[in-house]
């Protein structure tokens, strides 16, 4: 029997069928929300959260990004408030985590031997209760090294410390090691020919370090020194002629143990230029140039001296000041020739207008008032321009004692070109004395001296002084005062007040001690001067005295051939026997003063 058994065999579709597969939506997306929600400091201690935020850009509602939270990073950290700052964003919320710095306590200096405290502590920026960053400290080093290389010292160095303390306060500790001072071992010059290593070092500021300079800081190794030392060769060689002088280069070197320095100039000396021919040219009325050139200092055929071109220069401005010509515009032109290696100078004065002085003004007289200061000018507003009583009056003002020596007269241009504005710019200084002595004798004990001078009285330029001593022998007081402008009037007058008492001791018979001579003396003195000319006065003096002098009766008196106790010449001496009493000395005296100061 046979059969055919068909299974899992499925007939195949005719093309009139279809295979229906079901539909499949995707599942939605949210959408992703980067917007901020809140934001939140924590960590902050001193400062406020709101504070905080005032320094960042970061706002509620703004989109989170991390262009954003670099920023607001960047931003904290440039405040120098926070040693450590981090952002994190929790779906929307914000979260700032700050880390202050430290507020400083204290600041300390330990091993600084050669500059004390008080010279450091102001070069240091950082301070107690202000907020410590490592930016200031880095400056604050820097500084105090910096200070050390000023004296010298260029190995200083220096290492700050941070000592933490409770409640987020630290001290500063700078730690220095001020190292040996820097000397300069050696200079040489290369290129020089015309002058010996030793002249040209001579003409320095700088000098090389030798065992005999241990009194002077000259051959400490200075930078602004360098530079001068530069300026210094060139003005020597110029006053010696060589015009083309140059230093091409000057380098300071340390030495390999890193202690001294080694200065190295690279000259070209050029050649040795003579005067050619030197010449004035005016254009001022006054100035003519027949007249001003046969003056110069300088004749053709000289060495050319730079120097003295600059002197001429000052002395032909002088000289137009004299003849009221404030501004005068005196220039030197130059021609030179390398071929006969001569320099001809013309030295043109340009025209400029006469000018007359609109006003004097006194600055920086706090105590001293103006009229003390503005008598002693030798010139008045509308008065003509002179140079050279501008020089008086400037000199004149020194020598008062009450301000500061390197003072000078500026001149202003005036409101027209023709005005000038003449401004003294003083700096008052101490012109009160104090003096106090004291000392101890077998002969006259204890012996004490004071006195008090205050020679710019009230600011109106008025002396006054006082003094006392005493001693057993001696006791003296006495007053003075000076007025140097009575009513406003170029007349001094003075008065002076004293009392004088001297006495000696003595033993008598019975061994106590006693006073044997006394002399006591009360005065006074009146002084007047006027002035004849600018360096010439005269004065007038009188004075009065009374004198009372006593000797001891017991010792230098005996009954004379009438009976009547008088003084004994063989006991007491005729000298003294004869100024036993009182009596009165007037005295009358003058004097000529000639003071060109």
């Amino acid at each position: 029997m046979c059969g055919t058994i068909l299974t899992g065999i499925a007939a195949p579709a005719t093309a009139q069928e279809t295979v229906a597969t079901p539909e499949v939506t995707p599942p939605e997306v949210a959408p992703i929300d980067n917007s901020i929600r809140s934001i939140v400091v924590n960590g902050s201690q001193r400062l406020e959260p709101s504070t905080v935020l005032s320094y960042m850009q970061l706002r509620i509602g703004q989109t989170y990004t991390q262009e954003n939270a670099d920023q607001a990073l960047k931003d904290l950290f440039e405040t120098e408030l926070f040693k450590d700052v981090s952002i994190r964003n929790n779906g929307g919320a914000v979260v700032i985590e700050v880390v202050e710095n430290p507020v400083i306590n204290r600041i300390l200096l330990e091993g600084n031997k050669r500059i004390k405290e008080d010279k450091i502590y102001p070069e240091i920026r950082l301070a107690p209760r202000q907020i410590f960053t490592r930016s200031k400290v880095r400056a604050d080093v820097a500084r105090i090294v910096e200070l050390y290389k000023r004296k010298g010292r260029f190995a200083a160095s220096v290492e700050p410390k941070m000592v933490q303390l409770d409640q987020n306060r630290v001290d500063i500790v700078f730690e220095i090691n001020e190292g040996p001072k820097s000397k300069v071992q050696q200079i040489n010059i290369i290129g020089n020919q015309k002058f010996s290593d030793g002249k040209l070092r001579g003409e320095m500021a700088t000098k090389q370090a030798r065992f005999y300079r241990f009194f002077s800081s000259s051959d400490t190794y200075d930078p602004d020194r360098l530079a001068f030392d530069q300026q210094k060769l060139r003005q020597f060689y110029l006053t010696e002629g060589y015009a083309d002088f140059r230093v091409i280069s000057a380098v300071a070197e340390l030495t390999p143990d890193k202690k001294d320095f080694i200065i190295t100039y690279v000259v070209e000396e050029g050649e040795q230029y003579k005067f050619g021919e030197v010449s004035v040219e005016s254009e001022i009325r006054d100035f003519t140039a027949d007249t001003l050139t046969p003056l110069l200092p300088m004749k053709t055929g000289d060495e050319y001296n730079a120097k003295q071109v600059e002197d001429t220069v000052e002395s032909l401005s002088e000289t137009a000041g004299l003849f009221g010509y404030a501004f005068a515009d005196v220039r030197p032109q130059f021609d030179r020739n390398k071929e006969d290696l001569t320099m001809s100078i013309v030295f043109r004065v340009a025209e400029t207008p006469r000018v007359y002085v609109e006003r004097i003004d006194i600055n920086g007289n706090t105590l001293t008032v103006d009229k003390v200061v503005r008598r002693e000018f030798r010139l008045n507003e509308g008065d003509a321009f002179n140079s050279f009583q501008v020089k008086r009056s400037a000199n004149r003002i020194k020598s008062l004692g009450f301000f500061q020596e390197e003072l000078e007269i500026e001149q202003k241009q005036g409101s027209a070109p023709d005005r000038i504005i003449l401004e003294a710019n003083v700096e008052e200084r101490a012109t009160g004395e104090l003096q106090l002595s004291a000392g101890f004798s077998s002969v006259e004990n204890f012996i004490l001296q004071a006195s008090v001078r205050q020679r710019n009285f009230r600011g109106k330029g008025q002396e006054l002084r006082a003094s006392v001593s005493y001693s057993s022998f001696s006791q003296a007081i006495e007053l003075g005062f000076t007025e140097p402008y009575l009513f406003d009037r170029n007349i001094a007058v003075g008065v002076d007040l004293f009392r004088r008492d001297l006495n000696s001791f003595g033993f008598g018979s019975t061994g106590d001690r006693r006073t044997t001579f006394e002399q006591l003396t009360t005065g006074f003195q009146i002084r007047a001067g006027v002035p004849i000319t600018e360096y010439l006065s005269a004065s007038l003096r009188y004075g009065l005295s009374f004198d009372d002098v006593t000797l001891d009766e017991d010792l230098f008196f005996s009954q004379n051939a009438n009976g009547v106790l008088a003084c004994d010449p063989i006991r007491a001496g005729r000298f003294l026997c004869d100024a036993i009493g009182k009596r009165t000395t007037s005295s009358l005296g003058t004097s000529l003063i000639y003071d060109d100061r």
